[in-house]
């Protein structure tokens, strides 16, 4: 057996290791282990319980190294599995959670690099990527939602500043602080108290604040919402889409094509 036939029987083998449903829900324990890890830190501990967190941390190293080794290695191109920004997220995480910084002044970067293990999760279900994908996708449109609704928040915070500041500085005291308060507002957080607070000197001030929740959480949070449901839905359509390519299916646009091309044909021989 030729050399190149031994590396193509181990990149297979180790292809279809990562490719198994059992590995993969191994991974997510492990990914989930590590996140329960993270929040056990967060409460005072026996010294021979952190003893084995140490250990059980730097074994789920280990294996997080072993299963991106697996996933590199069963790629059949190794050049492409560094174009997908999740693989080179994943490897970022695991090489950097190798290096001993527990001791050091850089053991806050190491905590932190431990705590964003948890977001391995994303890469792993697909599901979680492609919800990943329609926010990002969505950003374009999403920001001029976003640009809309702070200029309706600086409106309302300038008016608010100039009639209310008397009533409550601590709510209404400059324009930064009036935006927070509007924040509030639109969170429906105790909202009524600091409406009622001004209404005892502008009877009329209900009409502020019903007018600024209509427009930011009913309006522009509706069509946030809506902008990333379509997007999702699209995202959904172009997996459907690869996949029924992949499979060797036709498409409901090309068979829509097919069926058109048969309409004009068979119109044409009947005149």
């Amino acid at each position: 057996m030729s050399t190149q036939t031994k590396t193509q029987a181990w990149q297979a083998r180790f292809d279809s290791l990562r490719s198994n449903k059992l590995f993969e829900t191994l991974v997510i324990s492990i990914i989930v282990v590590s996140a329960l890890m993270i929040g056990v830190k967060t409460y005072p501990l026996a010294p021979l319980a952190t003893q084995v967190i140490v250990v059980l941390d730097w074994a789920i190293t280990f294996f997080f190294l072993t299963e991106i080794s697996v996933r590199f290695l069963g790629e059949s191109d190794k050049k492409r599995f560094f174009h997908s920004g999740w693989n080179v997220f994943d490897t970022l995480i695991v090489v950097v959670s190798l290096i001993p910084i527990e001791d050091s002044e850089l053991a806050l970067i190491g905590r932190l690099v431990r705590i964003f293990r948890v977001l391995r999760m994303v890469s792993i279900i697909p599901e979680l990527r492609t919800l990943l994908n329609s926010l990002l996708a969505a950003m374009p449109q999403l920001a001029y939602v976003m640009l809309m609704m702070f200029i309706i928040f600086y409106i309302y915070a300038a008016v608010g500043s100039t009639f209310f500041a008397s009533i409550n500085p601590d709510l209404w005291g400059d324009i930064a602080i009036s935006m927070l308060t509007l924040f509030r507002v639109m969170t429906f957080e105790d909202w009524t108290d600091v409406m009622y607070e001004t209404m005892t000197i502008y009877p009329l001030s209900w009409a502020f604040y019903l007018s600024f929740i209509f427009l930011s959480a009913f309006a522009f949070l509706n069509m946030i919402i809506g902008i990333v449901v379509n997007v999702l839905e699209e995202e959904h359509q172009r997996q459907a889409k690869e996949e029924a390519r992949a499979a060797g299916e036709p498409t409901l646009t090309e068979l829509r094509d097919e069926i058109r091309g048969l309409k004009v044909l068979l119109e044409s021989r009947r005149h």
